[in-house]
């Protein structure tokens, strides 16, 4: 498919391919008045998947004077709004360790995938690609590609083509040890939508998306911005983060990230215990 060799993630191309399928008639009618009526957390979505029909169909000059004419853009809500709905949606600090807990408790097979999610601060299916490919890698004798024992760390950076997507990017994670060993013993995760639907046949809601934040806000005890936004794969514009951050020269990176790693581990633990 045309869209999946963009870049782009499998999810996230599934979804502009079938947005793209339902308003296609709209960019060849050249008459967005129904995307303008959307809401404004479908619009950005249905408008980005036109513009990737746009492109493929040689029309996206034209796509852009309509766009225009329209006065649309694809900017989604304010940061505002977003901030907002953070500080509305999560009065207990702690809900979204003990949803982990819960989860755990209800699906034993995903109890180690739910460590590695909280650990990392990785997006959900960033953690479920590099879950897999530590089994598989483990399988081949092949670990040391990607685990760098001496350092901990999962370096995503060297599967460039899995990691390094246009928007969505990991390039490290420090893991201990004691739980990529655990991994390894695991079977692999069936696709992200079957796990995902494991945890809602318990009755527990998806908060996947929450628990990175959690990870991002718990840091900030140990970790400067830059380095969480470098954890997080989020690499700014700004002249600092592209000229000058090299992780490599921060010594004590992984043993204040390890910090972090320990309370998250105490907050979502309800069996084994994973040492750093």
């Amino acid at each position: 498919m045309w869209i999946s060799q963009q870049g782009y993630g499998k999810t996230y191309s599934t979804n502009l391919y079938n947005y793209a399928q339902r308003f296609s008639d709209c960019l060849f009618r050249r008459d967005l008045s129904r995307v303008r009526d959307l809401s404004e957390s479908v619009r950005p979505n249905v408008l980005k998947a036109l513009s990737a029909l746009a492109k493929f169909t040689g029309q996206y000059e034209d796509w852009k004077v309509l766009l225009k004419n329209y006065g649309l853009s694809w900017i989604g809500r304010s940061t505002d709004d977003i901030i907002i709905d953070r500080l509305t949606k999560t009065h207990d600090p702690n809900e979204v360790w003990d949803w982990i807990r819960q989860v755990k408790e209800a699906r034993p097979e995903l109890s180690v995938f739910m460590d590695f999610l909280a650990v990392t601060g990785l997006r959900f299916m960033e953690c479920h690609d590099s879950y897999n490919l530590i089994i598989k890698l483990h399988g081949e004798g092949k670990l040391g590609s990607y685990f760098n024992a001496e350092r901990e760390a999962l370096e995503h950076f060297r599967f460039k083509e899995v990691f390094l997507r246009n928007t969505k990017k990991a390039f490290v994670s420090f893991v201990p040890s004691g739980l990529v060993e655990d991994m390894c013993v695991r079977d692999p995760l069936p696709e992200g939508e079957y796990v995902k639907k494991l945890v809602q046949r318990r009755r527990l809601p998806l908060r996947f998306g929450d628990v990175r934040e959690a990870h991002g806000t718990l840091m900030t005890k140990y970790l400067k911005e830059s380095e969480i936004n470098f954890l997080h794969g989020r690499v700014s514009s700004s002249v600092f983060m592209q000229h000058y951050f090299n992780p490599s020269l921060i010594g004590d990176l992984k043993e204040r990230t390890f910090k972090g790693v320990v309370e998250i581990l105490e907050k979502t633990k309800n069996g084994k215990t994973i040492t750093c």
